[in-house]
């Protein structure tokens, strides 16, 4: 593991309630798996974690990629082309850039603008889009793996 790029880059992400949802789901399989792996499991606090608990290889994420997006007829998308997605549909959406800076990691509005923003208005007074994203709450996301607390 490394730390990350800077200061900024260790922040509370809000999360759609969906996402929420999906990562419960997600910590409940992987409870399971940690249970029955017993010993053989390798702690280290992951939300997406190898089958035995420990970092996943770059190189089996690309593969599952791969996979994935052949399955579903899109040979062209690249990984990082969500996180582009994202941010251009929550712009599209009415979500503040503000708020998806944030989201982002960005230190500057101008690159969230700048990167993402491909002719989609960015100005959206009074939109009630944001309630919808965000989660009534937050959560930290290795409280979804291992249930460690963190401040």
């Amino acid at each position: 593991m490394v730390e990350p790029k800077t200061g900024s880059s260790v922040r509370t992400v809000v999360l759609p309630k969906l996402a929420v949802r999906y990562l419960r789901e997600h910590r409940k399989r992987q409870n399971a798996e940690r249970l029955a792996l017993g010993d053989a499991w390798r702690e280290h606090c992951l939300v997406f974690a190898s089958s035995v608990g420990t970092p996943i290889e770059p190189r089996n994420v690309n593969r599952r990629w791969d996979e994935l997006r052949a399955k579903a007829g899109l040979d062209w998308l690249r990984l990082h082309d969500l996180r582009h997605g994202c941010a251009s549909f929550l712009l599209a959406q009415g979500v503040p850039a503000r708020a998806i800076m944030e989201v982002l990691g960005h230190s500057e509005i101008g690159v969230t603008i700048n990167t993402y923003a491909h002719g989609v208005s960015v100005e959206a007074p009074g939109s009630s889009v944001i309630s919808r994203v965000r989660a009534p709450g937050t959560i930290h996301l290795c409280s979804l793996s291992c249930g460690h607390s963190h401040a």
